[in-house]
């Protein structure tokens, strides 16, 4: 599968964004789906998942993003609410072969990614 990413973008804090990414080659459904996100210096870090229906949150975005995916569309969704200059990073999503309802947030247990979008939050 080949995933692309868009919706980034600058933004103050508090502001609202919304993260699509969607499958050029190959089919969503047949994987669970994740966002992960990489700020400058820092490694690639897990924001959230979702396997069929189930979805996953870092305890730092929960309550403020929600992840959705539309199989009919081939696309997953990230909702990002509240926005704070610390969610300020590039984000990917990914595909996960492994699609059983469990929480998983290595980056290695994904098979594939898609390039990142940037979103920048302003204090």
């Amino acid at each position: 599968v080949q995933l692309q990413a868009f919706g980034g973008g600058l933004v103050q804090a508090g502001d609202s964004l919304r993260l699509a990414c969607t499958a050029s080659v190959g089919t969503i459904s047949k994987y669970s789906m994740g966002w992960f996100r990489q700020a400058p210096g820092k490694e690639r870090e897990f924001v959230a998942r979702i396997t069929w229906a189930t979805p996953y949150y870092a305890d730092s975005v929960k309550g403020r993003f929600t992840i959705s995916r539309d199989n009919d569309k081939n696309t997953v969704y990230l909702q990002m609410f509240s926005l704070k200059p610390e969610d300020t990073a590039v984000y990917y999503c990914a595909a996960d072969n492994f699609r059983a309802v469990v929480q998983r947030t290595s980056p290695r247990d994904y098979d594939f990614w898609g390039q990142g979008t940037q979103v920048t939050v302003s204090s």
